[in-house]
């Protein structure tokens, strides 16, 4: 059935509403990262002339550049963790047969039900009697194992042609030669998506610093800029420089993967 004109004027309409709501907060706090006190007061939108002494006074006022490491480094590492843990998971479930596989997969997709809140003092009790509270890999620990990346390649995976994998298996071939060399390089806009969507959760995830770090010098970015907006006051120009700060590196990466997050998507939607 054809779709009428007015349907799609008005759908357009809506995504450039949608788009403008979206994108003037994020124009907006670029500008007044880049504007004096004065400009902000007087209900400037843009600003009369571009600056950097804002982000200059921000990152000596805060550690700002050990807050980011901190980020790169937990992010990366976990981003890393889910999508191995996540992949080796999903073959099994996709390319494997075993005793209580689809059991297994559906108790496991129930547990995406729990909210993470309902685990925190658990973990908290774990992580303390290991030793690992207020350190860097105690969160890396816990958060290594992404439920929702499994969920998403094994969906990829469903859509490999069995024949590709036993061709494999009669010249010999074990699972992790399969693996690495047949399913692997296959999914790689869904492998690149996961990536993509967990570094930037990770980096933006709050609660589970807050919890499980004091120190200061441990801090992420989110944890550090709660702490520079509490103590900077109203100095709202700075805040909102460190908060350009701590979003830039997510925008530069979604818009450099933002290609493969719609591909990984789209193909995991019409397969399995």
């Amino acid at each position: 059935m054809k779709e009428k004109p007015y349907v799609k004027v008005a759908m357009y309409a809506l995504n450039i509403i949608f788009a403008i709501i979206i994108i003037v907060p994020v124009i907006y706090c670029f500008n007044v990262s880049m504007m004096d006190l004065k400009e902000i007061y007087g209900g400037k939108f843009w600003p009369s002339h571009l600056t950097i002494e804002n982000y200059t006074r921000a990152f000596q006022l805060a550690p700002f550049f050990t807050f980011i490491k901190n980020s790169l480094i937990v992010s990366g590492v976990i981003t890393a963790a889910q999508v191995i843990t996540g992949a080796l998971a999903a073959y099994a479930f996709a390319m494997m047969e075993f005793k209580g596989k689809k059991v297994l997969f559906y108790i496991m997709l129930a547990t995406m039900m729990i909210p993470p809140q309902v685990m925190i003092v658990s973990r908290f009790v774990i992580m303390q009697k290991m030793g690992l509270y207020n350190t860097h890999m105690g969160i890396i620990l816990m958060t290594m194992f992404s439920l929702y990346g499994v969920f998403l390649l094994r969906q990829a995976m469903m859509g490999i042609p069995d024949s590709l994998c036993e061709s494999a298996k009669i010249d010999g071939a074990g699972h992790l030669r399969i693996f690495f060399q047949i399913v692997f390089p296959l999914i790689k806009p869904s492998i690149a998506t996961l990536a993509v969507l967990k570094f930037v959760w990770t980096w933006n995830d709050y609660q589970t610093p807050l919890i499980f770090l004091s120190n200061r010098m441990l801090f992420t970015i989110q944890l550090g800029m709660k702490l520079f907006a509490s103590e900077s006051g109203s100095i709202y120009s700075l805040t909102m420089a460190a908060a350009v700060s701590a979003t830039l590196p997510l925008i530069l990466l979604f818009l450099c993967g933002q290609r493969y997050i719609i591909e990984g998507i789209a193909s995991g939607a019409v397969k399995g």
